[in-house]
């Protein structure tokens, strides 16, 4: 990966305790998965910032080599992966989502 590009996305994950990459808005999710995700963090009340994938194609294929995951959307909490939609819906169904944000 292009060091450039890294620390593009290195700088958008550490930009808050939570961050979100996502296809679409937090007000108008473009897919399904990232629409649940978003909906999870909200009913939590968990503040988090998102970036919309598809608003820059560089970023969107880069975030997927950063992290090893194919997939969008990426959660991060104080800089660390996450994953995607299922790991946190799973995470906020056994109550462990919550704790990560306050804790890690």
């Amino acid at each position: 990966m292009e060091e450039k590009l890294k620390n593009r996305i290195v700088e958008l994950i550490n930009s808050s305790r939570v961050f979100l990459f996502m296809k679409g808005t937090s007000e108008q999710p473009q897919c399904g998965f990232s629409a649940r995700v978003v909906a999870v963090l909200k009913n939590l009340e968990i503040e988090f910032k998102f970036f919309d994938v598809y608003s820059d194609e560089e970023i969107r294929q880069g975030i997927k080599e950063y992290a090893d995951w194919p997939t969008i959307p990426q959660l991060y909490i104080n800089g660390k992966f996450i994953g995607g939609c299922d790991i946190v819906v799973e995470l906020a169904e056994e109550g462990e989502l919550k704790k990560m944000v306050n804790f890690i």
